[in-house]
């Protein structure tokens, strides 16, 4: 006897490959390339060096929020392209992990920059960029690799230590996070780990 509804091998083959193949996606993680850290740590130290020069640092908080921008732009570039070069779609559940992990502590140090500024506490402000940006590494190292949460215990460090140093020493933290770290970080991951990508 026939069955009422009989299920046709090609579709049953067709749902299971549907079904590994987001198993998998889901359980893929994020390959970061190193040269996106390279790409930031270098747009971070050109912020540290002009910050620091006595004629600019009265503009300080300017020339670190433009860094941002540029450095957002450049490493997001970078590390969208060995993505799509890989098929993997950036609306992806790797991405979107990796995407939900290091934005919330991102919105909470843009929140935490414009209530500083407001209330003129710009003292603060050095800290709450590193140490925040680390946590938001800590989490991405998650969908990630270990390194990049290790990566962010030392911004976190870096962090704690400008909220009680005096001003003039927080450019130079800033640059040995954003900058130094990013480089070092960078070729740490081109050369061991999930990439090659320098």
């Amino acid at each position: 006897m026939q069955p009422p509804n009989p299920v046709t091998i090609d579709s049953h083959a067709a749902a299971t490959l549907r079904y590994i193949r987001t198993s998998m996606e889901g359980a893929t993680s994020f390959a970061l390339p190193g040269s996106a850290g390279i790409a930031m740590g270098v747009v971070g130290l050109f912020a540290a060096v002009f910050s620091s020069a006595p004629s600019l640092h009265p503009y300080w908080l300017s020339i670190w929020l433009f860094a941002a921008v540029l450095a957002g732009g450049v490493g997001g570039a970078l590390i969208a392209r060995p993505a799509s070069l890989q098929g993997m779609s950036l609306s992806g559940a790797p991405v979107r992990k990796f995407m939900l992990c290091l934005l919330p502590s991102l919105f909470a140090g843009t929140v935490m920059t414009a209530v500083h500024w407001f209330y003129g506490n710009l003292h603060a402000i050095p800290g709450t960029w590193l140490l925040l940006y680390g946590c938001a590494l800590i989490a991405a190292g998650v969908p990630t690799t270990r390194t990049i949460s290790v990566m962010g215990g030392l911004f976190v460090g870096l962090g704690l230590l400008a909220l009680v140093l005096p001003d003039r020493l927080q450019i130079l933290l800033l640059g040995v996070g954003f900058g130094a770290l990013h480089v070092l970080f960078g070729f740490i991951i081109g050369q061991v780990g999930h990439g090659r990508q320098i």
